[in-house]
C-alpha cells in the first residue's frame, strides 16, 4: 500500500540548468519518487513520493551527497531560502566586483605596458586571485558536471581559462623553450581573468533578473492575521490563529482581516472580497452569509462561526495552488546552456585533433606549432561572446522596458513572451478602474439644484460603498453637505434622513418601493439601459417623490479598447475573465468587442481556464491586479501583473506594468520578441567567429597561404566578437516599439 504525497521544497545552490538536471536526476532515481521537477525559476523541487519509503529527511540527504541542499522544515521554508538567496546575490557582486578590479589593469598591461620590465610577472600576481578565488566556483562545477560525464557554460570557462593560465605560466617561467626556436614566448594572462569577469557579470545580471517568488508566497501568508477574537463562556479572548477550531464563535472588529472561513452568527456589515472575487464593491453580510479568510471587514462588527481553519481555508488552498503551479514548470533551459552542451565537446576534439594533425604531419617544428594551434583553438573558442550574448540584450532590454514603465522581473519571460498566442484579461483594475465611480446622473430637473447638498450629508452618514463613489463626485463639484437631522442606517436598503422638516432617502430598489416612488417612463427607460449595462443604480427621493437616479460602475480604462485591438493585430487572441456578474461582464466584453470571456469565476476557475487553453496547445499569457489572479497567474506561460493591484500579483507574475496605461502590454510583448531576436542576433555573432576563426586557428590555411593564427590574434578576434555582441545589443535602445 502506498501513501502518495505532494510537495514543494526550496532547493538551494543551483545556479544553472545543468544545477537543475543534476537535481532532478538525483531525485527521480530514489526509491518511492513518483515524479519529481525541479523549477530553475523558483529554486524548487515539485515531487511526488511514497512517504512510507522515503521521507524528507532521507530525500534532504541525498540532495545534499549531489552537492546541493533542500530545505524540507515547513514553518520557515521561504525565510531560509530567502536569506540563502541574499547571502549568495552579495557573495555573486563581491566576486564580479573583485574580477573586474584586477581584470582592468591586466588590460592595460597586455595592450599599453606590454614590454615593462617584470610584466609576465606582475601579470601573474593578478591573475592567481581571479583564477583561485573570484572564479574559483568555476572550475568546483566544471568538476561536478565531468564526474557526471556532462558539460555546460562551467566546463567550457573551466577550460578555457585553465589552459590560458597554464600555457601562460608556462611561458612566464621557460620562456627560452620558445625563444631557442626563434618564437615569442606569449601570455594570455588578460584573457583568463577578462573571461571570469565577463561571466560572473552575466550571472550577476541573470541572478537579479530572477522573480523571487518566495516573497510573494511569504506575503499571501501575511494576509492570514496572526491572532483572532475567541468568544469564550461570552468573554472575547485574543489567540493565535492556530488555536482556533470548526464551530468557534470569533468577533471580528471594523477594519481587522477575517481569520477562518465561515458564516455570520450575528451582526451585519460590509466585506471587501476584492483579494478573492476580484469584485471592487464591498460585498453586503448578513446573519448566515459566508465570509472567507483574509478578506477585510469594513465598518460594521460582527461574530463568526468558524467552519474551515488552518490549511483548509480559500486563501490557504490559494497558497498551495500557487506553490504548486510554479513548482510544476518544466526547468529552464538556457539557450547557452544549450548550445555549451554541444560546443564543448566539439571544441575539444577540435584542438586535440589538431595537436595530433601538426605532429604527424608538421615537420620540424611540429610540437611547437602543434601546441600554439591547439592553444588558439581553444582561446578562440572564449565563451567571453557567448557569455554576453543572452545578458547584455536582456540588460538592455530590462532597462529599455523600466524606461516606459514596462518592469522585467524574469528572463524567462522575455523568452515565453514571444510565443504568446492567447493574452487572458483579468477585468476588474485591469481593464477597468477597479473602483467604483458615478458614470451618469438622472436629476429631475426641477429639483437638481436644491437636493445635492441633502444627498451628499446623507450619504456621508452612510457605510455603503457605492455612498464613498457618490460623495467623492459631489465634493468634485464643490458640492457643501446640508445640515441634516434624523440619520437612520436602514439594513439592507439604504438610509434615511430629515432636513427642513422633510423626509429625504437615499438607497436600492427595495427603499423606492417602500417609499412607493413612483419613476416616470423617462427615467425607468434610461434606469432599464443602465441596469442592463451592468450598472448599479441608486435612488434619492424625497417622501413618495424620486427626485434622482444615479447610475454607478467601474469604468472602462481609456486605453483598454485600443490596447485589445493592438493585440489581435499582433495576431494575439483575447479572453476576459471576471468575478462579476454575467450582465456586466457582457457589456465590458461588448463594449471592448472581446467575444471570448467568462463571468463569476473565482480563483480556482480562472486556472482551470488558463489550464484548458494551455491544453488546447495555446501559449497562454495572464494580465491580473489582485490576489484572486495569483493562482493563474502562476499557472500561465507568462504572468503580468499591473502596477496599480496588489504587491501579491506583482510578486508572482514576470511581468509588471507599472502604471495603468494598458497599451503597456502590446509594448511588453513587442519588446519581448525585439529582444530574443536580438540574442538570437548576439549568439550568431557569438559563433561566427569560431566557425571562420577555429579552422584557421587550427592552420586549415596553412597549407595554402602559410598562415597560421597566433593566439594572440586568437584572443583579439574573441574580444572583437565580444565588442560586436555589445554593440548589437545597444542597437535595441532605437528600435521603436
Amino acid at each position: 500500500m502506498k501513501k502518495i504525497i505532494n510537495k514543494t521544497y526550496p532547493v538551494l545552490n543551483m545556479h544553472c540548468a545543468g544545477c537543475a538536471t543534476n537535481v532532478e536526476k538525483t531525485v527521480r532515481t530514489l526509491p518511492g519518487v513518483e515524479k519529481g521537477d525541479v523549477n530553475l525559476a523558483s529554486n524548487s523541487l515539485s515531487i511526488e513520493f511514497d512517504s512510507l519509503i522515503l521521507s524528507p529527511e532521507k530525500l534532504q540527504l541525498e540532495v545534499r551527497n549531489a552537492g546541493y541542499d533542500l530545505i524540507i522544515e515547513e514553518e520557515n521554508a521561504v525565510e531560509l531560502q530567502e536569506e540563502e538567496q541574499r547571502r549568495r546575490f552579495l557573495k555573486l557582486k563581491s566576486k564580479t566586483i573583485w574580477a573586474w578590479v584586477l581584470a582592468v589593469p591586466m588590460i592595460l598591461l597586455s595592450m599599453v605596458f606590454m614590454n615593462m620590465p617584470y610584466v609576465h610577472e606582475v601579470m601573474l600576481v593578478l591573475a592567481l586571485p581571479s583564477i583561485f578565488i573570484f572564479g574559483n566556483s568555476f572550475y568546483i562545477n566544471a568538476w561536478k558536471q565531468l564526474k557526471l560525464g556532462r558539460s555546460n557554460m562551467d566546463t567550457l570557462v573551466a577550460l578555457s581559462t585553465s589552459i590560458a593560465f597554464l600555457f601562460s605560466l608556462f611561458n612566464t617561467f621557460f620562456p627560452e623553450f620558445w625563444t631557442s626556436r626563434g618564437l615569442q614566448p606569449h601570455v594570455y594572462y588578460e584573457a583568463a581573468t577578462v573571461i571570469i569577469a565577463f561571466v560572473l557579470l552575466g550571472k550577476l545580471l541573470e541572478e537579479r533578473a530572477k522573480g523571487d517568488t518566495s516573497a510573494a508566497i511569504r506575503k499571501l501568508m501575511g494576509l492570514q492575521p496572526k491572532t483572532a477574537s475567541l468568544i469564550r463562556n461570552g468573554e472575547e479572548e485574543t489567540v493565535l490563529i492556530s488555536q482556533l477550531q470548526v464551530g468557534d464563535l470569533i468577533r471580528v472588529h471594523p477594519g481587522e482581516q477575517i481569520p477562518v472561513d465561515g458564516a455570520l452568527a450575528e451582526g451585519h456589515s460590509f466585506v471587501d472580497e476584492s483579494m478573492i472575487s476580484g469584485e471592487s464593491i464591498a460585498v453586503e453580510k448578513n446573519a448566515g452569509d459566508q465570509v472567507l479568510a483574509g478578506t477585510i471587514n469594513q465598518k460594521g462588527s460582527f461574530v463568526l462561526k468558524a467552519s474551515k481553519v488552518g490549511k483548509e481555508t480559500v486563501l490557504a488552498n490559494i497558497i498551495r495552488m500557487v506553490q504548486e503551479a510554479q513548482g510544476s514548470k518544466a526547468p529552464v533551459q538556457r539557450i547557452v546552456d544549450k548550445v555549451t552542451g554541444i560546443f564543448v565537446p566539439v571544441v575539444l576534439l577540435i584542438s586535440i585533433l589538431t595537436f595530433i594533425v601538426w605532429i604527424i604531419l608538421g615537420g620540424t617544428d611540429s610540437f611547437s606549432h602543434a601546441l600554439l594551434s591547439a592553444v588558439s583553438v581553444l582561446v578562440i573558442a572564449c565563451p567571453c561572446a557567448l557569455g554576453l550574448a543572452t545578458p547584455t540584450a536582456l540588460m538592455v532590454g530590462i532597462g529599455k522596458g523600466a524606461g516606459i514603465h514596462i518592469l522585467i522581473k524574469d528572463a524567462l519571460a522575455l523568452e515565453q513572451m514571444r510565443k504568446v498566442n492567447t493574452v487572458v484579461l483579468d477585468k476588474t483594475g485591469t481593464l477597468t478602474e477597479g473602483k467604483p465611480a458615478v458614470s451618469k446622473w438622472l436629476w429631475k430637473q426641477d429639483k437638481e439644484i436644491t437636493g445635492r447638498d441633502i444627498l451628499l450629508a446623507a450619504e456621508m452618514k452612510s457605510e455603503h460603498p457605492l455612498a464613498t463613489a457618490i460623495v467623492e463626485e459631489l465634493q468634485s463639484q464643490g458640492i457643501t453637505p446640508a445640515d441634516v437631522t434624523s440619520f437612520q442606517s436602514l439594513t439592507g436598503k439604504g438610509v434615511q434622513a430629515q432636513y427642513e422638516g422633510e423626509t429625504y432617502w437615499v438607497g436600492n430598489l427595495k427603499l423606492l418601493n417602500e417609499f412607493r416612488a413612483s419613476v416616470d417612463d423617462s427615467l425607468q427607460e434610461m434606469i432599464t439601459k443602465y441596469l442592463m449595462e451592468g450598472k448599479s443604480v441608486v435612488y434619492f427621493g424625497q417622501g413618495d417623490t424620486l427626485l434622482a437616479a444615479i447610475a454607478i460602475s467601474d469604468k472602462v480604462k481609456s486605453t483598454s479598447a485600443e490596447a485589445v485591438m493592438e493585440l489581435r493585430k499582433m495576431g494575439i487572441r483575447v479572453c476576459m475573465l471576471t468575478g462579476d456578474g454575467k450582465i456586466t461582464a457582457a457589456a465590458v466584453a461588448d463594449e471592448l468587442g472581446i467575444g471570448n470571456y467568462k463571468a463569476e469565476v473565482l480563483p480556482a476557475d480562472k486556472e482551470n481556464f488558463v489550464k484548458e487553453l494551455q491544453n488546447d496547445g495555446r501559449i497562454v499569457a495572464m494580465v491580473g491586479d489582485g490576489i484572486n489572479d495569483s493562482q493563474a497567474l502562476a499557472r500561465a506561460d507568462v504572468s503580468i501583473a499591473m502596477g496599480k493591484g496588489t504587491d501579491i500579483a506583482m510578486d508572482v507574475a514576470m511581468v509588471t506594468l507599472i502604471t495603468s496605461d494598458l497599451m503597456l502590454l502590446p509594448k511588453a510583448f513587442k519588446l519581448s520578441r525585439q529582444t530574443v531576436k536580438l540574442i538570437h542576433q548576439n549568439l550568431f555573432w557569438a559563433f561566427i567567429y569560431n566557425l571562420i576563426g577555429i579552422p584557421i586557428a587550427a592552420g586549415l590555411l596553412y597549407p595554402f597561404s602559410g598562415l597560421l593564427l597566433n593566439p594572440m590574434i586568437a584572443s583579439a578576434a574573441m574580444a572583437f566578437s565580444s565588442v560586436s555582441v555589445v554593440l548589437n545589443s545597444l542597437s535595441l535602445n532605437w528600435k521603436r516599439l
